[in-house]
Parts: C-alpha cells; sequence; structure tokens
C-alpha cells in the first residue's frame, strides 16, 4: 500500500522518475496539502509535518482544519440486500451499522 496515516489523514505515496524523489498528497480533503522527500523517513517526517503545518496554519487564522471523513456514509440498497443486511447483522448479535462497518472493513484491507 502506499499510503500513510497520521492523526486521522491518510496521504497516498508516489515516485516521480523525473524528480527522483516520493511524492504525498493528503486524501479526502479539499485544501490541497502536498510534500515530497528522498527518503521514506524523510518522506514520514515531511508527512507528520505538513499535517501539523495545516492544523497551526488553520488555527492561526481562525479556520476549522477539514477531515477527511465525517464517519456518515449514505447508502442506496435495493430492498432485498437490505434485509439481507438485516438479518446477516441479527444473526451476529450486532446492529446493521456494526456489520456493515465490519464488512467494509474487510474489505477495503483486501482491496489493497
Amino acid at each position: 500500500m502506499n499510503s500513510l496515516i497520521y492523526k486521522g489523514y491518510t496521504a497516498r505515496i508516489d515516485f516521480s522518475d523525473e524528480d527522483d524523489c516520493f511524492i504525498g498528497r493528503i486524501l479526502g480533503i479539499k485544501d490541497i496539502i502536498g510534500f515530497h522527500a528522498d527518503t521514506v523517513k524523510e518522506l514520514k517526517d515531511s508527512f507528520y509535518e505538513a499535517v501539523d503545518d495545516y492544523n497551526e496554519a488553520c488555527e492561526a487564522i481562525g479556520k476549522k482544519p477539514q477531515k477527511p471523513y465525517s464517519g456518515n456514509l449514505m447508502l442506496r440498497i435495493p430492498p432485498e440486500v437490505h434485509a439481507a443486511v438485516a438479518t446477516a447483522a441479527e444473526v451476529h448479535g450486532v446492529s446493521i451499522n456494526q456489520w456493515a462497518s465490519a464488512a467494509l472493513l474487510r474489505e477495503s484491507e483486501i482491496a489493497y
């Protein structure tokens, strides 16, 4: 996986052949925050610094820093899928939210 996570922010990492360095960009927010480095150690430090600088800059100007995701996800699914999910959740003794969270987490780990 070509990503880093720090304080709830995730960055995608790429390597630039042209510049011969690692390039990172924070995902999931509209503000554009990028960083780069020559080594993995420097890349991690640069990412941490970018996140900290972003939060400090927002505080200095009185702006609320954007957070990548709210935790709310609206899905439109066919009624038969809804029924199957509700049944599966009930069988496992959990809420639909808990069941769906676990299922989505499993799938996201498989995808990467």
